[in-house]
């Protein structure tokens, strides 16, 4: 097994210590207590009521309309940016490349923030990839602090454009800056937004079937969301079986590896469990090398050490 090359250690987060106010309500919402029966409209709804509370205590004070008030209520120029245009984002930087896609970081023209900008390129002969499709559609009804929020989606005649927010670090990349393991506290501050986000997507039957620390999103204030619903699925579409071809080798469930397409959210926790091992020593739980089998015979080996050792303490 490879340890992480790079240096560094790994302090605590402190991510309210770091936030503007007007920001402080929804961290400190995904920091508060579990509760995996929170209906999301309502949380947007206290939102909305503190932020115009807020609204309305200035305009009381000062007497005169708020300017953001009016701005809403002028009418757009024609020229003007407006979402779900092309020309509306500007390209600064490319972040990555896949088979299908490249991933890269913008800003939007319409409001100046940053966002992430996956650039699908779309084949003549084969059409829009399913992947695609299946994300874009999850992740339109899914409103989250621990799931990547999705601003627009520009479809062309070449490529297929979805607009995310923009978060500049991912878990992998994080611990590889922190070697050796991450500081236990926060290993609990990921591992509970993370059950957080699962917790969410299970209540409205999707699997996220792809979890790995690639796909975990670390906001610069310590916030974490789910990323990369490619291969998510939503279980209330009917369905006799699921693919096996599924989750990182390294994050994959045995039954799974050996060929079963019956499986639930199970498949989500073992994967959650995975991360949890990696997060703690610095290193894969199970980093297979080869194959399938390869893969099998390195949990069947650390199976059979902690049956032994249960053993020896009985």
């Amino acid at each position: 097994m490879s340890t992480r090359s790079c240096q560094g250690s790994d302090s605590v987060i402190k991510p309210l210590d770091t936030i503007p106010e007007d920001r402080k309500v929804r961290v400190q919402r995904t920091q508060s207590g579990f509760d995996p029966f929170e209906k999301p409209t309502s949380q947007v709804k206290r939102v909305h009521s503190e932020n115009n509370a807020c609204i309305n205590a200035k305009s009381s004070s000062s007497g005169k309309e708020s300017p953001k008030l009016r701005r809403h209520s002028s009418p757009s120029s024609p020229t003007s940016p407006k979402f779900g245009k092309a020309d509306s984002y500007e390209k600064l930087e490319k972040l990555g490349e896949g088979s299908y896609a490249t991933v890269y970081k913008g800003k939007s023209k319409v409001n100046g923030k940053l966002v992430a900008l996956k650039v699908i390129r779309l084949q003549e002969e084969e059409g829009t990839p399913f992947t695609a499709i299946r994300e874009a559609s999850l992740l339109k009804g899914l409103k989250h602090a621990n799931i990547v929020l999705l601003h627009d989606i520009i479809h062309t005649k070449e490529t297929l454009t979805l607009v995310f927010e923009y978060v500049h670090t991912d878990l992998c990349q994080y611990m590889d800056r922190h070697p050796g393991g991450l500081h236990p506290e926060n290993v609990k501050l990921f591992l509970y937004q993370l059950l957080r986000g699962l917790s969410y997507i299970h209540q409205r039957y999707i699997l996220h079937r792809d979890l790995k620390p690639q796909n975990l999103l670390i906001s610069d204030t310590g916030e974490l969301k789910l990323a990369d619903f490619g291969l998510a699925r939503a279980k209330s579409v009917p369905s006799h079986t699921y693919s096996n071809e599924v989750v990182t080798l390294w994050y994959r469930p045995p039954d799974v590896l050996l060929g079963s397409t019956d499986y639930s959210t199970c498949l989500d926790m073992w994967g959650v469990g995975c991360i949890f091992i990696e997060m703690i020593q610095g290193v894969a739980a199970f980093p297979g090398m080869k194959d399938i089998q390869d893969q099998l015979e390195r949990i069947f080996l650390v199976s059979l050490w902690f049956c032994r050792l249960s053993l020896f303490l009985l």
